[in-house]
Order: C-alpha cells, then sequence, then structure tokens
C-alpha cells in the first residue's frame, strides 16, 4: 500500500506534464526566457524527484536516488524519447530559458556543501584519529590512483571533451572514484543504530575526512582546469591559495563566523536573522575561494564547518535551513544532475563496457584502499570488511564532482553519463551490503561501557546545558550566583549571557571572579546588558534568544510576609526551562566569591533531585570537594514495630535504590561523594540538622517550579529560604 501511494505521486507528476507543456508552449519560438516555464520545471522536477524520492525511502534507498532518476524520466533519456515534443517544450535548449533553472541547480550546490558541512563532526574524528586517518588515506590514494591512471592510459579519445588535456580529465576521474558520499554512509550507519559504535564512528569520521579531502582536492583540480595548464606555477597557486584560504578559515575565520551568528541572534529582532547571516556568510566565502581561483564548493564546505561549530546555533535554526535545502534545492539540484545524463548512450556496446569497467574498478579500488586502511589501523578483518562496503558508495558527491567536471569541459556528456551511472549504481548497492556487514559483528565489553556513558551523558541534565542566562545584581547572591555559574560554564566555554539589574556590570568590569570566570565561559563585553526594565521583562525577552538555564542571585530574596520575594517569583516564572536562585548566607556571604564549597545536596528519588545532584556533583568535582548527598526517610516507616517490619524492609529497599542511582551518577561526573540517611518527620529539621553538623556552606535544593505566588519552589523549599544559615540555591524545573 506505501509504495502504491508513492508510486502514485510519480503518476500525479506525469499527469502534470500537460500542464507544464501549456505554460511552455506561449513563449516557444521567443528568445527570451519564460516564467512560465521556469516555474513548470520547478513543479515538476520537485514533484517527480520527491515522489520518486519517497519511493526509494520505502525500498531502503537513498531519496537522492529516486530525485536522480526523476531527472533521467522527464529528460531526453525518457521522456524525450517517448515524447520529444513534450521534453522539447518543458526544457527547451534555450540559453537564456535553461540558465534561470541552472542556477537553481548551482544555488543548489552551495546549499548542499554548506549542510554538508554543518554535519562535519570534527570531534568525532579526533575520537577515532588513528582509524580514521589510515582508511582516509589509503581509502582515496588507492582508489585514485585507479581512477587517474585509466584516465591518464586507458580510457579512449572518444570519451574525452579534448585529448590535449587528458590529465585533467584524469585528475577528475581520479576525485570521482576516490571521494565517498558522507551523507549515505552516515544514513545507513545511523539507520542500523551503529553512530556511537566504534566501528560506526570510524566508517563516518573517515567519511568525513574523505569529503573533506575531496573538495580540496576538486577546488585544486578545478583550478588547473580552469587555467588551461598544469605547471609549477599554477599548481603552487592553487595548493597555495587553498592552504593559506584554510588556515585563515579555522584560526581567524571561526571565532569572526561565531560572533556574527552570535549578535544577529541577539541583537536583530526581525523573523530568522540568524539564517540570513549563515547564507551571507556561506556567499561571502564562496565568492573568495572564487577570488583565489579555486571552486565555489570550497568555500561553501568551509563555511558550513565553521557555522556547524557555532555554540549556540539552535537546533530550530538549523531545522529551519535543513528543511530549505532538503524541500527545494536537493530534489531539483539531483534532478538537474539526472537531466543532464543520457542513459540512452549506454546502448552502445563499447560505452557499456567502459562504464561497466569504470565501476569495478572504482569498487575494487575503493573496497580495497578501505580494507587496507582498517587493516593498518588496528581493526578486525570483519571490521575492515564492513568499512570496505561502507566506504564504496559514492552518491551526491559523485554527482556533484561530475557536474563540475561536465560544466568547466573537463568532462564530455558520455564520461559524465557513466560517472552518474557509476555514482547510481555504487551507492544503491551499499545499504544492504552495508545491512549485512554490520549485523554480524559483535559487541565488545570495553565498547558496551561506553555506549552506556555516552547515553547517560546524552540523557544527563549538566551536559545538555549550552547556554546560561545569569540574572544578578550587586549583592552577595548576584556574586555567588555568577561564581557558580562560571564554575560549570568555563570548563565547557559555554556562551553566558548576564543581565544586570542595577550597579556596575558582572563582565568585563564586574568583579574579579566573575570576570575570570565568566570570561572563561565565552562571555564577551557585549553579553553584559544593563536591564532597564523590570527583570522579569528583560528576562522574558532576554530567553526567547535560546537558554538553557537561568541563573538568579538577587536580594531581597526572602519577603517581608515570608516566603520568596515577589521579584524572584516573576523573574522564575518569566524563563520556561530550569531555573536556579541563589540566596547568600553564612561564610558564603562574608565572601562569595573566595570561601570554600562544601556542598549538601538532599535527594528523594525525583527528577528534580537527581538534577540537583548533577549540578551540585558538576560543582564538586571542578572545585575538587566532596560533596554530601543526604536522604530523608519519613520516620514513621522506620519505627520498630513487628507489625510495621515489611513496609520497614521496603522503604530501606526503596534508600538503596535511590542512593545506588546517585552514587552511580556522581561516578559518572568524577565526583567524590558521601551518602547520609536522617529519619525525620520533617525534612527540613534532617537537612539544616546535617547542615550544621558537617559545617556545610552550601545547599542545592531540586525542586518543581509551582503556579502558586508563595510555594514556587514548593513547602520544603520555603522552609529552608526561611531558617537556612547557609547559602541555598534553589534548582527549579
Amino acid at each position: 500500500m506505501r509504495i502504491a501511494r508513492a508510486s502514485g505521486l510519480g503518476a500525479l507528476a506525469f499527469a502534470l506534464l500537460p500542464i507544464g507543456c501549456a505554460l511552455a508552449a506561449g513563449p516557444e519560438n521567443s528568445a527570451a526566457p519564460s516564467d512560465a516555464v521556469f516555474v513548470a520545471e520547478v513543479i515538476i522536477l520537485l514533484i517527480v524527484g520527491r515522489g520518486l524520492g519517497e519511493l526509494m525511502q520505502r525500498v531502503g534507498q537513498p531519496a537522492i536516488i529516486g530525485q536522480l532518476l526523476a531527472g533521467i524520466l522527464v529528460g531526453s533519456s525518457v521522456l524525450g524519447a517517448f515524447w520529444p515534443g513534450a521534453e522539447a517544450l518543458l526544457f527547451p535548449r534555450n540559453a537564456a530559458q535553461h540558465s534561470m533553472i541552472d542556477g537553481v541547480g548551482q544555488l543548489g550546490v552551495l546549499m548542499l556543501l554548506l549542510l554538508t558541512g554543518m554535519e562535519t563532526d570534527l570531534e568525532l574524528v579526533s575520537k577515532v584519529k588513528r582509524a580514521a586517518a589510515s582508511v582516509s588515506l589509503t581509502g582515496i590514494a588507492v582508489p585514485f590512483t585507479c581512477g587517474f591512471l585509466t584516465g591518464e592510459f586507458l580510457l579512449p579519445d572518444s570519451l574525452l571533451p579534448s585529448p590535449e588535456r587528458r590529465l585533467v580529465t584524469a585528475l577528475f576521474l581520479g576525485t570521482a572514484l576516490s571521494i565517498s558520499s558522507i551523507k549515505i554512509v552516515a544514513m545507513v550507519v545511523r539507520e542500523m543504530n551503529f553512530m556511537r559504535r566504534d566501528l560506526g564512528q570510524v566508517i563516518v569520521a573517515s567519511a568525513i575526512i574523505e569529503d573533506s579531502i575531496g573538495w580540496i582536492v576538486i577546488a585544486i583540480t578545478f583550478s588547473l582546469a580552469t587555467q588551461g595548464k598544469i605547471d609549477a606555477g599554477s599548481l603552487a597557486r592553487s595548493v597555495g591559495g587553498t592552504a593559506i584560504f584554510l588556515i585563515a578559515s579555522l584560526t581567524l575565520g571561526r571565532p569572526a563566523v561565531h560572533a556574527l551568528i552570535r549578535w544577529a541572534n541577539d541583537r536583530l529582532i526581525s523573523e530568522l536573522p540568524v539564517i540570513t547571516v549563515i547564507l551571507v556568510v556561506m556567499g561571502a566565502m564562496a565568492l573568495v575561494t572564487h577570488l583565489i581561483g579555486v571552486h565555489t564548493v570550497l568555500g561553501a564546505f568551509v563555511a558550513g564547518v565553521l557555522i556547524g561549530e557555532s555554540p549556540i546555533l539552535t537546533r530550530h535554526i538549523e531545522g529551519e535551513l535543513r528543511g530549505l535545502i532538503t524541500a527545494l534545492f536537493m530534489p531539483i539540484f539531483f534532478a538537474l544532475a539526472g537531466l543532464n545524463t543520457d542513459i540512452t548512450v549506454l546502448a552502445d556496446p563499447h560505452l557499456l563496457v567502459v562504464a561497466l569497467g569504470i565501476i569495478l574498478i572504482a569498487s575494487i579500488g575503493k573496497f580495497g584502499g578501505a580494507f587496507l586502511g582498517g587493516e593498518i589501523g588496528g581493526l578486525t578483518k570483519q571490521e575492515s570488511l564492513a568499512l570496505g562496503i561502507a566506504m564504496n558508495a559514492r552518491g551526491s558527491t559523485e554527482v556533484i564532482i561530475a557536474s563540475i567536471g561536465l560544466s568547466i569541459g573537463a568532462l564530455n556528456s558520455d564520461l559524465y553519463t557513466i560517472i552518474v551511472a557509476m555514482a547510481v549504481v555504487t551507492t544503491m548497492a551499499m545499504p544492504p551490503t552495508l545491512r549485512w556487514a554490520l549485523g554480524r559483528l559483535p559487541i565488545r565489553p570495553e565498547e558496551k561501557q561506553r555506549l552506556e556513558r555516552e547515553e547517560f551523558e546524552a540523557n544527563g541534565f549538566v551536559a545538555n546545558i549550552e547556554r546560561i542566562l545569569l540574572t544578578v545584581d550587586d549583592s552577595a547572591s548576584g556574586q555567588l550566583a555568577s561564581r557558580l555559574a562560571g564554575l560549570v560554564a568555563g570548563p565547557r566555554g559555554l556562551p553566558t549571557t548576564t543581565l544586570h539589574v542595577e550597579g556596575r556590570s558582572l563582565v568585563g568590569a564586574g568583579p574579579e571572579a566573575a570576570t575570570a570566570l565568566l570570561g572563561s565561559a565565552s562571555s564577551s563585553p557585549g553579553a553584559a546588558k544593563g536591564a532597564a526594565p523590570p527583570p522579569d521583562q528583560a528576562v522574558a525577552s532576554e530567553a526567547r534568544k535560546g537558554y538553557d538555564l537561568l541563573m538568579a542571585g538577587l536580594q531581597p530574596a526572602r519577603a517581608a510576609a515570608g516566603g520568596f520575594h515577589s521579584k524572584i517569583i516573576e523573574v522564575a516564572r518569566s524563563f520556561e526551562g530550569t531555573v536556579g536562585v541563589v540566596v547568600a548566607r553564612g561564610a558564603l556571604h562574608e565572601r562569595p566569591l573566595r570561601s570554600r564549597l562544601n556542598i549538601l545536596v538532599p535527594v528523594n528519588g525525583s527528577n528534580a533531585s537527581r538534577r540537583a545532584a548533577e549540578f551540585a556533583f558538576a560543582l564538586a568535582r571542578i572545585e575538587n570537594v566532596v560533596a554530601t548527598v543526604v536522604y530523608v526517610a519519613p520516620a514513621e516507616t522506620r519505627r520498630g514495630e513487628s507489625r510495621r517490619l515489611g513496609r520497614s524492609l521496603l522503604s530501606r529497599r526503596h534508600e538503596d535504590s535511590i542512593l545506588k542511582d546517585i552514587t552511580a551518577l556522581a561516578d559518572r561526573h568524577g565526583a567524590a561523594i558521601r551518602t547520609v540517611v536522617r529519619v525525620a518527620d520533617a525534612p527540613d529539621n534532617a537537612i539544616l540538622r546535617q547542615a550544621r553538623r558537617a559545617g556545610h556552606t552550601l545547599i542545592v535544593l531540586g525542586a518543581t517550579k509551582r503556579q502558586s505566588d508563595t510555594l514556587i519552589f514548593g513547602t520544603l523549599a520555603n522552609a529552608l529560604l526561611e531558617r537556612a544559615e547557609q547559602s541555598v540555591m534553589f534548582l527549579g524545573s
């Protein structure tokens, strides 16, 4: 039924062909391009491309195969063969008309490379650099050599656009045979739930390295091809210009791009300003690569890498951009690539033999190179086998390379068709064979432990904090809140924005410790803002820019009639995420930036108390102190009457379960803890008694935010606010 529905999309597309032809019929004899023809072309390519892409995905194949086939179907290979009049009207041989849809395709190439760069995970590459490096080097060198030698010595002159430029064609063929498609590889690895497995990371990291090297090589090859000659001088200019661009981008460009994205996100109020900035950055870097004589795809790819590393690139923004590329530019670009493919040439037995030979050389060369790299990198034969299969998919990368080669005359239409056919065959063969190979791989004990640890981190509270909003005044509570925020943000370089309610700024010109701590957390002078409007309004306005945690240090914290001050309640309500309210008392009130932290965290098995424990453990690990965990058992469950023995045992099992979970949580964070069980009818009495006995200076209490005007964090929080002599951080979720 699903396949039938997907096939129906294809039928719908062909039903729309007469409409497209009718639109095209008007300006048939006109040399001027027609808007109607352009719109008809876009509609047909989108519907057929997305429809066949949907069908391919339902049978376990990548969507780009369907999009390529869409172009072949509506091009000269199929539609042109059976209904040449319709094909000529819809895609007229008019240079001006062709340039309109081709412009969308060219922009699509840049957008695809932008998205590829954003998906490039350099941190993943660093984790498995030894194996990934060996696989990438041999996985590129062996098939590149095979392709280059094939183009230089075996390719007949009839497949060369210009026999005197055979070297350029050989370079393009070598590049086309050597590069894997990161999109196809990652799709299958993710589908098989292997993305976090050791081999899955090696496969994806190797594909990332190959993709990156591939765009550098193709940029240099493009430069050599456009210069019309290959000598030491032109080679030095191409390689030198590319090297300078890469070095400048990864050193000066990285902070500049991050600052620009942050400025747009924080300062501009128009709709989706960050996406506009991303597109401008991509275009600017593409122009720079054009000016130094290499292809614009390198600039778009590097721009994507830098943008993808931005610490405030939210999932929403990335999703908006990905949606635009996936829905519009991808189907049109790949359909155009298919449109330029004339598969009827493969009816020539000679060309068919050449095509089969190139597919065989590409497959053996790529598999052999990747397998050899896996062996050198210390993988088992089973793992190397899966690796060789995975790296054999060419996919989108191959099509882009072939399109560039065709556009600059390095490939003729016949060789272009052969390369696209090779991309289709290797891409369609990879998913089922890789699924078979990965399904045979066992999991090692140490790998299982790593997977469990990473799963814990992925579901953790502190690990998923990406940006902190700090609202403070000049009080001791404000300084202590700054200190705690800096301790959590600093080691990970988390962006932290400070809203200062009154007086001097805590960032740049503020108190010494806040400057040091928040400086290490990637705060900048522009990140400190004087909150002229009421604190809750300032927080609500700033929070729309995307924050995971609000830390508040404001005085007075307690209302004269008891409970939290209205200012604290309004600030907490104005922020939808987790809120940490810091109240400085005792030693930390006297020296909020210098006194040693002696942390006590109450737990009761709730998610709120677990988040508080995680936050406390992060502080304890950074401060190198031992945190104390206290569990308060209700007194009635611990009385010694024999008739209550069963209930008492059940209660103790519950305590043991909670403390075991908390101990494991501390171990994951690398924090030293001690656990204490107290029996009391009133939890606040037990917590405060423990705090006095052990000399604790900071209590971290997890709570659930409520709508009550007085009990926003609950009765226990109010009791500690009223009675605690120690500093308290209320972490409300």
